[in-house]
């Protein structure tokens, strides 16, 4: 059965400059292998391979009044989403980061927050995507948590699983004000750096655990070429990730969420499932941005074997 999903909040167009050596002095310019733009963010990156991997997808969030919204829109529907109810919000931009990739894979970042940090319940509705199954937040710390929680406890309400990814890094601040979400969460999906933030721990299945005693139902933790690490109260897994050659990494995080839960979706078990998704986010890794590669679900599943 085709899963029916809302991507909410997060919604991001990513500028990837590649070979960047060093920033040119005074006005000076310098020549790069690459430019090109991607859409991106903890909901949109996200539903972009829940689209890929054959899920309905709908995304819910805000952008500005600018060409960049259009760019990313356009992108988005490209790869089969329902951007009909992406907000504008007038007076402020859209989302956005830059990304230099050094010759060695490092890649910082420049980003604007811009819309994302307007967007509100109001914005939102739940009710207007027919058949939902499953509702994705991606940075529930720009609703905060008690607006967070209002949302994915109606989402539970109305028969949907749930799911959150954050975007920020871990902090014990951070985690109080979005943890009235947490009860309403199905499926947390962090990085290692944000568990380990969060809360205080050395261990990242020990720091899992602890959020799973705040309320997550499973928390699906990524911790970049050594894989991923599976926690609820009664199972904990660890997965290794697939031996390629990587190209980019931004947006594997995001992959993996799609692909771990569109197969927890058909009933996969928690260790297939966390395989399935580094399987989707290998074949992010070996292109540049969120939209790289060529795959669908049958080809994930064939990759990972």
């Amino acid at each position: 059965m085709t899963q029916t999903i809302a991507v909410v909040g997060v919604h991001v167009l990513d500028t990837h400059v590649l070979r960047v050596e060093s920033i040119p002095e005074s006005s000076d310019g310098a020549v790069v292998d690459t430019i090109r733009m991607s859409a991106a963010g903890t909901a949109g990156g996200t539903g972009l391979v829940l689209s890929r991997l054959g899920a309905d997808v709908h995304s819910i969030g805000a952008l500005g009044d600018d060409p960049i919204a259009s760019v990313l829109t356009s992108l988005l529907a490209a790869d089969g989403i329902d951007v009909s109810r992406l907000v504008t919000k007038e007076g402020v931009q859209t989302s956005s980061s830059v990304i230099p990739v050094r010759p060695n894979g490092d890649r910082p970042a420049w980003h604007c927050i811009g819309a994302n940090g307007t967007l509100t319940l109001e914005d939102i509705d739940l009710t207007s995507v027919p058949g939902l199954t499953h509702v994705h937040l991606g940075g529930p710390e720009f609703l905060g948590g008690p607006a967070a929680g209002e949302l994915l406890a109606a989402a539970k309400a109305a028969g949907c699983t749930t799911s959150v990814d954050i975007l920020a890094p871990g902090d014990p601040d951070l985690l109080a004000w979005i943890e009235d979400c947490l009860p309403h969460t199905d499926y947390l999906l962090p990085n290692d750096e944000q568990v380990l933030g969060f809360t205080g721990e050395t261990d990242l299945a020990a720091g899992a655990r602890a959020l799973v005693a705040k309320g997550a139902g499973c928390v699906a933790v990524t911790q970049g070429s050594k894989g991923a690490i599976v926690v609820t109260a009664e199972e904990e897994h660890e997965v290794p990730a697939f031996s390629i050659e990587v190209v980019d990494t931004t947006g594997c995080g995001d992959a993996f969420s799609a692909g771990f839960l569109l197969a927890r979706a058909e009933g996969l078990g928690l260790a297939e499932s966390a395989r399935l998704g580094c399987a989707a986010a290998a074949q992010v890794a070996t292109g540049v941005g969120t939209d790289a590669g060529d795959y669908d679900w049958d080809k994930v599943k064939a990759f990972a074997g």
